[in-house]
């Protein structure tokens, strides 16, 4: 089973489309996915109109002290073969003051997911764009990091952040995460769009992926209809273009992409 972490600290660069649609993409393939949605937000959830209000259902379950619910029991079909989805609940987000001072709260999803193995091809995690106990869940779970980032300077600036952190929690890991940077949102019409991904190529090098992902509004409409870009005729263009970035991932294997500035 491979358990892949979608994550940046700037929100709005595209973390949750890409989630879907790379989950949606392996399920064509006849994989078996459980889109995990470990944003308070809940963006992913409301994707597939699966928000859980209550927390009674949810991610948040898993953090509980006492007799946590099996994860299994948790994933919901989101309607779509092949494609399943642990929602969030807005209760997730008093987690960091909940478990402060608990022992061992950073790998609470890691041991989770162990019971997948067989149920499972592929785990994708949507992460918050804040780093606290669910980030750290997911990267210590993760076998692989994709940073979505907005091909703008601002974007450019959160992804600096991004480094920092995976620095610090790789040293506490004890392990290097493969990651890789995937270019979102790109603007070929605008002198600042091209001058962001050339900068962005220029400081990561081969951690960014060759594929990028182009500003497209179709991606909006396709997720206010609760469809993934598969089922979404009128964004064929970003279809292809997350079919070109699985396959760019999907080639890499396990390479360590190193990521330095």
């Amino acid at each position: 089973m491979e358990i892949w972490a979608i994550a940046n600290q700037k929100g709005g660069v595209g973390k949750t489309t890409t989630t879907a649609a790379l989950g949606a993409l392996l399920a064509e393939e006849g994989m078996r996915v459980l889109l995990v949605d470990l944003d308070p937000h809940a963006s992913l959830s409301g994707y597939f109109s699966l928000e859980d209000l209550s927390g009674m259902g949810s991610v948040y379950e898993l953090f509980r002290e006492h007799n946590p619910p099996m994860i299994a029991s948790l994933a919901r079909n989101t309607g779509h073969r092949g494609l399943w989805l642990l929602p969030a609940a807005a209760p997730m987000a008093t987690l960091d003051r909940q478990l402060a001072g608990r022992q061992g709260t950073g790998r609470i999803l890691a041991n989770a997911l162990t019971m997948l193995d067989n149920v499972y091809d592929y785990v994708l995690l949507d992460c918050p764009p804040t780093l606290g106990l669910l980030m750290i869940n997911a990267l210590a779970a993760a076998q692989r990091l994709l940073m979505p980032t907005q091909t703008e300077t601002l974007a450019l600036d959160g992804l600096e952040r991004m480094q920092r952190s995976m620095q610090m929690i790789e040293r506490s890991m004890g392990r290097v995460l493969p990651r890789w940077i995937v270019p979102t949102m790109y603007d070929t019409s605008t002198l600042h769009g091209r001058i962001s991904l050339m900068t962005l190529r220029e400081r990561y090098r081969h951690a960014v992926t060759r594929q990028v992902i182009a500003a497209d509004p179709q991606i909006c409409e396709a997720a206010e209809h609760g469809q993934p870009l598969t089922c979404w005729p009128a964004a064929r263009q970003s279809t292809d273009s997350y079919r070109a970035l699985l396959r760019e991932l999907l080639g890499a294997g396990h390479q360590v992409s190193e990521v330095s500035a």
